[in-house]
């Protein structure tokens, strides 16, 4: 800067500094160009990489390292030294890429293992797989993978650098490798510290996304195998009975990953079937990322690291909120108490008229096992406590062939909504697909290992659900195995649909709906009609069965956008969250201390919220063809669940951070004016209601919401529905209000009260009081709803 204000100031010496400037300009390209050069051929020559011409140290300094997110993505580079290294700042060093081979001779089935070297600096003297190592940067040919090549399964650089590692840790020359002959099968998430080697204050340690490779060779003897000794201690080719052997022999130790795929995989079914394994898709799972915590004795480290995935595994006793992987939004209990309606409504409902079950009725009784009806209602009431007492209250004639209904799909959405039991989609897909045959048609079938808590032991124990469902008529049993079989399918269409960031447009959010809530609505009301209670053409109202189904699910998915974020399996449709995600990821959602993500969140929930309530009239013209009145209440209840979700749900930013929920007490009042059809339609008209007042105080603060005009058509179009029984269920509320009114106002007017009636104060301070707050609910009203007795 000096130089070029002297040039510019002083006349007599520009054209010296122009010289000298073009000088300096000179050398200093000259200079990059040969810096260029240089840094080039560096790079060139470190992409002939030379094991047999490194150390330990060596490698541990110069080698680098892919570095990744939890999704696998690379976000940069580190040497393989600071990746290891556990400490303070990075309790479980840095999460890298990395590759597991497992080498077979197929003429003898036998796995090539390796001991690592004692000079090795982590996890010395471990026997493990054929060969371990890590993908670099800069390599020829590349090893670093895009996520593309996973998807697709191809993951060459994982290959190339298998090949790498293989030639020279074990000698195997790259001939004898063909690139097309690996066979990827899935990955796993996994850390563990060397506290076996360094103590319990290990500084180093492992911490991966492993991609694991399978290799065969007709015979062993193909191969040439000169072990590097400073990578190698011994190899020794097993079968799984040796392997079984050497793990049970306390005196050798094996690596923790090693452990974690024979645990997982590799004895029960990669190995098992090997052929299958190498010449199909049946064992690959390419969308997962299995996620593993090591054995207790590989937790610590210098980072003092406790397990990583335990948190996200969950708290079984929690089904909401993905197993507690969510937190649930719950009002404070001193707030939940304010609302004294609701008090009383619950008080009313749990105590003088609660839901009675028709379990113990001399039908039940004598045609079913009692033994197995029992585990069949405690599995109903653990897997679903609101369902639970819905069921229970219906005619003795069809309970049990609704119950059993929903524990068979139960278990089946059990099996669908595991992430990470089945070793690869495609094994997935055929358990769904032969559900019916299986579950329905093999008395002794159960399935361990699968789901969470109660879901887990309702298939553990699946065996006594179908020795019930054998004992249904005909008719039953022949709705059960067909909705179940078309579920089936419908869940194993997508399966293999990578759901990370939700259905991609509404018209497969529809048909997902469909499929797990549709199709459920369809199975009741043939149910329904095969009880007898309803009209033989109850079986033939698929559309509206479909409509209904759609809006309960729909309601749920809007609830659940968190957990259902969390668990990788989202439903939101990208053609209408795009809209509102600046990023295009849908996870954009969850950044609330951000002011425009909250508002654009807002916007796209109420979109969601609005498309969901445009399926309201079809819902109440399938209530209003009901004639059952116990059929109508088992309808009808989740139906009011479902308005007030909405509501709650509607522009309320607790439902990307959380699992938003009604209150008890709210769904207590709700429960308990399900009884006839102006009940159900003063339900919506208030919700509807509550929701225009919301939308438009959010508009008279300057909210823009682009979806207000289409909730306020849904909204009033649900009001021109149902004003008629709003208005009739007003007046009859008014009654015991009135007399309520009057009762505590004679309390109050003690003086006029004899002095002969002591007490008759308080006496009437209690009725006025119990006619205020129970008198909605004692008040009968006229309905063309028949008793099932009377029906039968």
């Amino acid at each position: 800067v000096f130089l070029f204000d002297e040039m510019l100031t002083n006349n007599q010496t520009r054209r010296s500094w122009n010289s000298i400037f073009l000088v300096c300009c000179t050398s200093f390209l000259v200079t990059f160009q040969v810096s260029l050069a240089s840094n080039f051929n560096m790079a060139s020559s470190a992409k002939k990489w030379n094991g047999n011409a490194m150390s330990q140290n060596d490698m541990m300094l110069k080698d680098t390292v892919v570095v990744l997110d939890d999704e696998d993505n690379i976000i940069g580079s580190a040497s393989k030294k600071e990746s290891h290294v556990f400490n303070t700042e990075q309790p479980r060093g840095i999460l890298h890429r990395a590759f597991s081979v497992f080498l077979f001779d197929e003429s003898t089935g036998e796995l090539l293992l390796q001991q690592r070297a004692s000079t090795k600096i982590t996890f010395p003297n471990v026997w493990t797989n054929t060969c371990c190592s890590h993908p670099l940067h800069g390599m020829e040919p590349a090893e670093v993978d895009t996520p593309e090549d996973v998807a697709n399964g191809t993951v060459m650089g994982a290959k190339y650098a298998a090949i790498r590692k293989l030639d020279h840790e074990l000698g195997i020359p790259s001939n004898q490798l063909p690139v097309e002959k690996f066979k990827f099968l899935t990955r796993l998430h996994y850390w563990a510290a060397d506290t076996v080697t360094h103590g319990r204050d290990s500084p180093w340690g492992e911490h991966e996304i492993d991609y694991v490779l399978f290799f065969c060779v007709k015979n062993k003897s193909e191969l040439t195998i000169k072990p590097h000794p400073d990578e190698v201690d011994d190899i020794k080719w097993v079968s799984t009975q040796k392997l079984d052997e050497m793990m049970k022999d306390s005196s050798l130790l094996f690596s923790p990953w090693f452990r974690l795929i024979c645990k997982k995989w590799l004895v029960t079914s990669w190995w098992k079937n090997l052929k299958q394994t190498m010449t199909t898709n049946d064992h690959c799972d390419y969308a997962t990322i299995h996620e593993f915590d090591p054995p207790k004795e590989h937790l610590g480290g210098n980072g003092k690291a406790g397990p990583l995935f335990e948190e996200k595994q969950g708290d079984e006793s929690k089904k909401q909120g993905a197993y507690g992987k969510v937190k649930t939004h719950k009002e404070p209990m001193l707030k939940q108490l304010s609302h004294l309606d609701e008090v009383f409504a619950a008080f009313y409902f749990l105590k003088v008229n609660p839901l009675k079950s028709n379990l113990e009725t001399p039908f039940i009784e004598e045609n079913f096992g009692a033994d197995d009806l029992a585990f069949c209602d405690d599995i109903l009431v653990k897997v679903s406590r609101s369902f639970a007492a819905v069921i229970r209250q219906l005619p003795s004639s069809m309970l049990v062939d609704i119950l059993i209904f929903y524990l068979v799909l139960r278990a089946l959405d059990t099996i669908e909504d595991d992430t990470t039991a089945f070793e690869s989609n495609d094994i997935k897909i055929k358990h769904l697909a032969n559900f019916r045959k299986t579950a329905l048609g093999d008395p002794t079938w159960t399935m361990d290992g699968v789901g969470e808590g109660d879901e887990k032991r309702l298939l553990q124990n699946f065996d006594k659900c179908h020795r019930v469902y054998a004992k249904l008529s005909e008719k039953s049993q022949s709705v059960i195995a067909d909705i179940t079989q078309r579920m089936a399918d419908g869940m194993a269409e997508f399966v293999g649909k990578d759901l990370g960031q939700g259905t991609v447009d509404v018209e497969q959010y529809n048909r997902y709906c469909h499929f797990v809530a549709g199709l459920v609505g369809e199975g009741l009301s043939r149910l329904f009609a095969a009880s007898g209670l309803e009209k033989q053409s109850f079986a033939g109202e698929l559309f509206l069965s479909d409509q209904m189904g759609l809006f309960l699910q729909k309601t749920n998915i809007i609830r659940d956008y968190l957990e259902d974020y969390v668990d990788h399996r989202a439903f939101w449709p990208q053609t209408i969250w795009n809209k509102y995600s600046k990023t295009g990821e849908l996870g954009y959602f969850t950044r609330q201390e951000d002011e425009e993500v909250r508002e654009r969140s807002l916007q796209c929930l109420n979109e969601l919220v609005s498309d969901a309530l445009e399926l309201v009239p079809d819902c109440l013209a399938y209530l209003s063809k009901l004639q059952c009145k116990q059929v109508f209440r088992f309808c009808a209840i989740p139906q009011v669940m479902a308005i007030a979700t909405l509501d709650k749900c509607y522009s309320n930013s607790n439902v990307f951070t959380g699992v938003v929920k009604i209150r008890k007490g709210t769904s207590c009042k709700l429960i308990l004016r399900t009884n006839t059809l102006d009940e159900v339609h003063d339900t919506f008209y208030q919700f509807s209601q509550a929701i225009v007042g919301k939308a438009m105080a959010k508009r008279r603060m300057g909210v823009v919401d682009p979806s207000y005009e289409r909730t306020m058509k849904a909204c009033e179009t649900i009001q021109e529905l149902t004003a008629s029984g709003h208005r009739r269920q007003t007046s009859k509320r008014r009654m015991p209000f009135v007399l309520g009114g009057l009762l505590l106002a004679a309390s109050l007017g003690s003086k006029h009260i004899p002095v002969d009636f002591p007490g008759m104060q308080q006496s009437l301070l209690l009725l006025g009081i119990g006619m205020l707050s129970f008198g909605p609910y004692a008040v009968s009203q006229e309905s063309d709803l028949k008793d099932a007795n009377a029906l039968q």
